[in-house]
């Protein structure tokens, strides 16, 4: 049976409309949720757990493991299995996780058919050493030019500087994959396992040629516009404050969003970098945040006042808020009025429909009150 939280109306004029246009229905109580993905012609929400698993999962019916990885992740803390995506024919499935001998990153393709992915197709994209065991990244998407689109953290570590014998500012360096977003062609090229496409912003030099978007802390979650195809990125502050940018489809490649000369708006070093690009939305830690947890713009059709708005919520502070960019520039907010703890992370439907995936809740999908 789904389980419909209730909205209240508390709050001002504005906060109790608001309020009572909202709801969540609970399609599983599944736990340990870190990413969910949909599949082309397939009704199922496949959700990415952070033991290892995926599952495929529904209202009424057990959730169904597709495919299994424990063995090969290793858990605890920010590790884990943290990105999940399909090849947009539906035929391969992408996972993103923590590799078990050393925690390093680990990029896998599968093919899928009958309702499964085929363990025995399993094809490593990337493997990438992690210095540290926090700011792993961990989304994976494809965009609207049908690319694979991978998030990475800096390495771990206060401030992007290292500890000990580990390098640091990562975010910055264009010879690391380091605190970046990657866009990749998953096919093959000669001997290596993807490939880079030629538009890439360094794809002819200056620096590694899979970077698409630099200056990042940790990635957690981005997504595209379905409609303008811009590209929103939800970067994970340190102590003071957590941020949203939109880069404009045609603006994206070769973006700096940053860090560590920033958090925020807000100046984090002495050094500075022309041409950084700010993020349209900041939460203060005052706020009781701490991680944020990126969404999507919403382009369904079950509410209509929210189409256009840009949901995400934070970790810690679980309530479930909305953003529009104004034509000027400026931001619109709205707090939804909905609470979740441990949100992890977002998903999208083939019908533009949003769903929340708390790690202690389960998934849940965003409707009309």
């Amino acid at each position: 049976m789904i389980t419909s939280i209730a909205v209240t109306s508390t709050g001002s004029a504005r906060a109790a409309r608001d309020r009572r246009a909202i709801a969540l229905d609970r399609v599983s109580d599944v736990s340990g949720a870190t990413a969910m993905a949909v599949r082309r012609g397939d009704s199922a929400a496949y959700v990415a757990l952070q033991p290892g698993r995926v599952v495929a999962v529904g209202e009424g019916v057990a959730p169904r493991t597709v495919l299994d990885v424990t063995s090969l992740t290793r858990v605890g803390g920010e590790r884990g299995l943290l990105g999940l995506a399909f090849s947009p024919d539906g035929e391969r499935i992408y996972v993103h996780y923590s590799g078990a001998a050393t925690g390093e990153t680990v990029v896998e393709e599968y093919r899928f058919a009958d309702g499964a992915a085929d363990p025995t197709t399993r094809r490593v994209l990337l493997t990438l050493p992690q210095p540290q065991p926090n700011h792993n990244g961990g989304q994976l998407t494809f965009g609207p030019d049908d690319y694979l689109y991978l998030g990475l953290g800096d390495g771990g570590g206060a401030d992007d500087h290292g500890s000990g014998h580990l390098p640091g500012g990562n975010a910055q360096s264009l010879d690391t994959l380091l605190g970046k977003v990657l866009r990749l062609d998953p096919s093959p090229s000669g001997a290596a396992p993807y490939s880079v496409p030629r538009d890439n912003p360094f794809a002819t030099g200056g620096g590694r040629p899979e970077i698409y978007v630099y200056g990042l802390r940790n990635p957690w979650r981005f997504s595209f516009d379905r409609k303008t195809g811009d590209l929103w990125i939800a970067d994970v502050g340190q102590n003071r404050f957590e941020e949203v940018t939109r880069l404009p489809a045609g603006a994206a490649a070769g973006a700096n969003l940053g860090w560590n000369r920033y958090e925020g708006t807000a100046r984090h070093t002495d050094a500075d970098v022309p041409g950084t690009v700010m993020p349209q939305v900041v939460t203060s830690h005052d706020d009781g945040n701490c991680s944020i947890t990126g969404g999507y713009v919403y382009r369904g059709r079950a509410i209509r006042w929210l189409r256009g708005f840009y949901v995400y919520t934070d970790y810690c502070n679980g309530v479930i808020r909305a953003a529009r960019l104004r034509a000027d520039g400026t931001v619109r907010e709205r707090d939804l009025g909905v609470e979740l703890p441990a949100v992890s992370s977002f998903g999208e439907d083939a019908d533009g429909e949003l769903y929340v995936l708390s790690q202690s809740r389960g998934v849940f999908r965003i409707v009309a009150g």
